[in-house]
């Protein structure tokens, strides 16, 4: 099945430890049904340093989180909506549910 969220969507987490947050799509991930959005599922990772120049220490960084746990926010309205299909000038547009909109 393809996936209808894409790098860019405004999108909020309606499951999980962060149900409620928002944030944008930095990346997808089709084959295991999964996004990376900024500022949500944040894990830490302990880093040594490899190198000379580089330091080590504790960064945060956001893991993935599966698909079906995120809910495209609708730009009119800006809540959850679902992502439907429609053919316009006979190519196939992403549609907000809720309110209608084209989206890009």
């Amino acid at each position: 099945m393809k996936m209808k969220l894409k790098k860019g969507d405004k999108v909020v987490v309606v499951s999980g430890k962060d149900k409620g947050k928002q944030g944008t799509i930095l990346r997808t991930m089709p084959a295991d049904n999964k996004v990376l959005i900024g500022g949500v599922g944040m894990v830490k990772r302990h880093l040594r340093s490899s190198m000379k120049g580089q330091s080590a220490g504790i960064i945060e960084q956001p893991r993935p989180i599966n698909a079906s746990n995120v809910m495209f926010l609708d730009p009119k309205s800006d809540k959850p909506t679902r992502i439907g299909r429609k053919v316009e000038d006979g190519k196939i547009v992403r549609v907000a549910k809720k309110s209608g909109t084209t989206l890009s």
